[in-house]
Order: structure tokens, then sequence, then C-alpha cells
């Protein structure tokens, strides 16, 4: 008895035995689903990504004031010093100052040189606006270089998605393996409409993000998939809307406790890591909640869609021999 008890957990989200019916809601959430998907489409083109320096190309340059940054101070030096168009915000502290600035035209040395004069220029404005001010950080990225690393990136996100469908269908069946990648297409398209809403800066951090995203919600499927695999085999005659339901249900405190863990791990990056961390994590959270939804409301539905007919008259066939 004792060991019995010492061997359960202390928090199960759902009782032994839950028998939720998931499937009877299948085409809610697949409208609804396709419906978020379709207006975060909208959303890349209008109002679109607000892209960071890595994608867009410029200048940001992180600095620490004294005191409490004085920002008119600071824009009337930089002014002064013919720095142009300077975009000025407070992040963190409040003696934590940003400013993004356009990447100058010109390429080679040529560009480069200048990039530096105008780094040189923002530095002595800032120092000169609030003496003993530190700068922190001066990260240029130019046109060139910004257009290749966006290539890069949607190439990235591209080939998880390639190398999530190839490893799925060696795995299982090929309806897995399409319901799988169409579930992830779906959770990638509501989180760039997260990232279009947010605004926070869509950089390679954020590339990061939603891949890791991707290999969490892969995972959180997988999971689910086997068990279904498992049922196919234990229960042969049991039709395959009920053996999907049974396989969430049996999968559902395990879903749901993975989730809530990362949830709280990344929870108090998004709440105080500041600027550098706090829109990854905001994106993680965000995917978290969606790849944990997707794999018991789109993800599974696919499946009993794709495979209501042939996974079970394999099965039979298998059965008759």
């Amino acid at each position: 008895m004792n060991a019995h008890f010492l061997g359960r957990p202390l928090l199960r989200f759902v009782p032994d035995g839950t028998r939720i019916n998931f499937m009877r809601g299948r085409f809610i959430g697949l409208a609804t689903s396709a419906f978020l998907s379709l207006a975060s489409i909208g959303l890349f083109f209008y109002p679109g990504l607000s892209l960071g320096i890595d994608f867009k190309g410029g200048i940001v340059v992180e600095a620490r004031t004294p005191g409490s940054a004085n920002f008119d101070a600071i824009r009337a030096a930089l002014q002064a010093r013919h720095v142009p168009a300077a975009g000025l915000q407070r992040f963190g502290a409040d003696n934590d100052v940003l400013i993004r600035l356009d990447a100058p035209s010109g390429k080679d040395a040529a560009g480069e040189a200048a990039t530096q004069s105008l780094v040189d220029r923002t530095r002595a404005g800032i120092i000169a606006a609030q003496p003993g001010a530190q700068v922190l950080r001066a990260d240029a990225v130019g046109a060139s270089v910004s257009s290749e690393l966006f290539r890069n990136g949607l190439l990235a996100l591209g080939l998880s998605l390639l190398m999530i469908l190839v490893y799925i269908w060696v795995r299982f069946e090929w309806e897995f393996a399409v319901s799988a990648v169409i579930t992830l297409v779906l959770d990638l398209t509501k989180t760039i409409g997260f990232l279009a809403i947010s605004r926070f800066q869509f950089d390679l951090v954020m590339v990061a993000a939603i891949l890791t995203i991707l290999g969490y919600s892969t995972n959180d499927k997988v999971v689910v998939y086997d068990r279904v695999r498992e049922n196919l085999r234990k229960y042969r005659t049991m039709p395959l809307r009920e053996l999907v339901d049974l396989s969430i249900n049996e999968t559902l405190n395990r879903t749901l406790g993975t989730s809530s863990t990362v949830f709280l791990a990344a929870l108090p990056l998004a709440l105080f890591g500041g600027a550098t961390l706090s829109g990854f994590a905001w994106v993680m959270l965000f995917g978290i909640v969606v790849g944990t939804s997707s794999s018991i409301f789109i993800a599974a539905p696919i499946l009993l869609l794709l495979g209501e007919k042939r996974l079970r008259r394999d099965l039979h066939a298998v059965q008759k021999r």
C-alpha cells in the first residue's frame, strides 16, 4: 500500500478513467483553426511583421544612463551630431535606452565606414546628453546581409517541416505524417499572426522560438500518435473515433503535465526577461498553448478524417488471415 501510494503522482490534472468525447467537437475545432490561420495569413500581409535588425538591416544601440534616461536631451544631442531619424525607447529599467537607426546606404568599405561613423556619433551623443552613460551594445547589419538572413530563416523553417514529415512518415503510417504536418503548418501560421498582432521584433531569435515550438508540438503529437497506434493493435474492433478519444484521454495527464512544466519555466522569462528575452518567451508561451490544444483538437480530428477507413481496413485484413 505504501509503495503504491508513493508511486502515484501528487498532481493529476484529470482523474484516472476520464472519458471526454473530444471528437464530438472535431468539426468546430477544425473550422476555428482554419479561420484563425486564414486571419493570421491576412495579418502577415497587413500590418505585417515588425522585422528586427537581423532581417531589415540597420543599427541597434543599447545604453545605460547614470539616472533616468532623458529622452529629450538624448534626441537633441543626436540631432546635433546629424544622426538621422533615431528611434528611442526605454527597455527594462528607467535608465536603459534602446536606439534604432536605419543602416546608411553604400556597400563594402564605404558602407562599413559610414556605419561605424554613425555608431560613433550615436555613442558620443548619448555621453554628451548624459555624462557617465555606458553603451552596452552596438550592432549593425547591412541590407544584403539581412536579406540573406531572412532567406536562411525561412529555409530553416521549411527544412524543419520537411524533416518532421519524413520522421513521422517513417515511424508511422502516412496518415499520421500528413496530419502532423498540416497541424504544424496551422500552428505556424497562428504564431505568425500572434507576432503580427503583438508587434514583437521578428528576428533570428524569433526563428529559434518558432523552431522550438515546432519541435515541442511534434513531440506532443507523437505521444498521442504512439498511444493511438498501440490501441489500434489492442482494440481491433473499436471504431476509430472512439479509439482516438480513448488515446487522447489516456495521454491527457502527460500532455497537460508536460505543457504546464514548460509553460511555468518560460513564464518568468516573459515577465522578467527584459527586452532581449521577453519576446522570445511570450512567443514560446503562445506556442505551448497552441501546440497542446492542436494535438487534441486539430491533429487527432485530421487523423480521424484521413484514416477512418484505411487504418481499420488494414487491421480487418490482418484479422481475417
